[in-house]
C-alpha cells in the first residue's frame, strides 16, 4: 500500500524546491510524476516557483470545489499512470481534498507527498494541514532557521516592511508589499508583543 506524506516547514524552508528535486528524481529513474497546487496559490499562475528562482509547470490546479480523487483519475485515464503524486502549498486544500488524496495513496496505490505550512502568521492553523497532520501515514519537519540563529517554528507577516498579526489568513506575498518571513519563537513575540 501507497502513504500519505506531510513534509511542512516555516516559510524559506526550501519545500517548493525539495518537491521540483523529488520530481526530478523519479523522472530520473524513468517514473512518472503528477503536479498539483491549490488554484488559491496565485504565485506563479500554474508553475511552481521555488524562492531560489526554479520554475515548474504543474499538471492540475485543483480549485476548492474540486474532488481531487476524480481529478487524478481524469487525469491517469488522459496521461497514463502515475507513480508518484506531488502537492505543493497542500495547506490551501480544503479537509475533504485531503482525504481524498488519502484515498488516492490508499485504493490507487499511489504515493502521494504534500508539502506546506504548518500554521499561519497569527499561529493558527490551516484546514489542509490540520487534516494532514490526523491523517498522513508519514509526518516530517522540514527545518529552517530564523534571522536570530535558531530554529525557526512560525511565520511572520510583513505588510510594507512591518510585522502584522491581524489579518486574513490568506494573502499570497510578492502583492500589495505582503512579505512572510520565518522566525523562532522568541522573535515572533518579541516582534508581536512590540506592536
Amino acid at each position: 500500500m501507497s502513504k500519505l506524506y506531510f513534509r511542512y516547514g516555516a516559510m524559506n524552508s526550501g519545500k517548493s524546491t525539495h518537491l521540483m528535486q523529488v520530481a526530478h528524481n523519479y523522472e530520473e529513474r524513468g517514473m512518472t510524476v503528477a503536479l498539483l497546487k491549490p488554484l488559491t496559490d496565485t504565485k506563479g499562475g500554474d508553475k511552481l516557483v521555488s524562492r531560489l528562482g526554479v520554475e515548474r509547470k504543474v499538471d492540475l490546479v485543483i480549485s476548492n470545489k474540486d474532488n481531487v480523487l476524480e481529478r487524478i483519475k481524469e487525469y491517469i485515464d488522459a496521461e497514463g499512470r502515475i507513480d508518484c503524486i506531488l502537492v505543493d502549498e497542500s495547506q490551501f486544500l480544503k479537509s475533504e481534498q485531503i482525504d481524498q488524496l488519502f484515498e488516492v495513496a490508499v485504493c490507487l496505490d499511489i504515493p502521494v507527498i504534500c508539502y506546506g505550512l504548518r500554521t499561519d502568521f497569527k499561529m493558527q492553523g490551516f484546514e489542509g494541514s490540520t487534516r494532514l497532520l490526523l491523517l498522513a501515514h508519514s509526518i516530517e519537519e522540514m527545518k529552517t532557521i530564523c534571522k536570530c540563529g535558531k530554529k525557526a517554528v512560525l511565520n511572520g507577516r510583513k505588510v510594507n516592511d512591518k510585522f502584522v498579526f491581524e489579518g486574513e489568513q490568506i494573502a499570497i506575498d510578492n502583492s500589495d508589499s505582503i512579505e512572510y518571513e520565518s522566525l523562532c519563537g522568541n522573535c515572533y513575540y518579541k516582534y508581536k508583543n512590540n506592536l
